[in-house]
């Protein structure tokens, strides 16, 4: 109990603020956030990108003026880890993406508030059913999508939250 105590107690002077909460002046960063607007992606996996991007960073289905544009190109590498030895045939696949990105403030300026890359991978199961190898392939892009939008999103925001202290 007492170490607990201690422990809290050395925790509480560390200035841990919420990220999407406001800040003591009454400033958030959700309508900044809100105000970002995301440069088209290319290919399957950019559309997927692109549509989980403009909803993490704007759910409200709103269009406030853009302040920020993002920018963000991907790279994708599919692999078979697992092969049949016996049959010669896949039995798993592999979605490698980065995805580089890229923050600019629309009012001019050519250097970017935030940049960076993310990385995410998803194992998928092959069977013999080349449709089902399709699908299994789409899904691990779309959950992909998900994760990297994520990231970027955690990103931007702690930039954006640091940009103004």
């Amino acid at each position: 109990m007492a170490f607990a105590v201690l422990l809290s107690s050395g925790l509480s002077g560390c200035g841990v603020e919420p990220l999407y909460g406001q800040k003591p002046g009454g400033a958030s960063i959700v309508p900044d956030m809100q105000a970002i607007k995301v440069e088209p992606i290319p290919d399957r996996l950019g559309h997927y990108l692109e549509n989980e991007l403009i909803f993490a960073l704007n759910g409200t289905g709103s269009s406030p003026t853009p302040k920020y544009r993002l920018v963000v190109t991907v790279r994708e590498r599919l692999a078979t880890p697992i092969v049949n030895t016996v049959t010669g045939e896949a039995q798993a696949g592999d979605v490698n993406v980065d995805a580089d990105y890229r923050l600019y403030p629309i009012a001019g300026g050519s250097e970017p508030i935030a940049s960076g890359n993310v990385t995410q991978f998803v194992v998928y199961d092959r069977s013999s059913q080349r449709l089902s190898n399709v699908r299994a392939a789409r899904d691990a892009e779309i959950r992909n999508a998900k994760v990297l939008a994520d990231q970027i999103r955690t990103r931007v925001a702690i930039a954006l939250a640091t940009r103004g202290s």
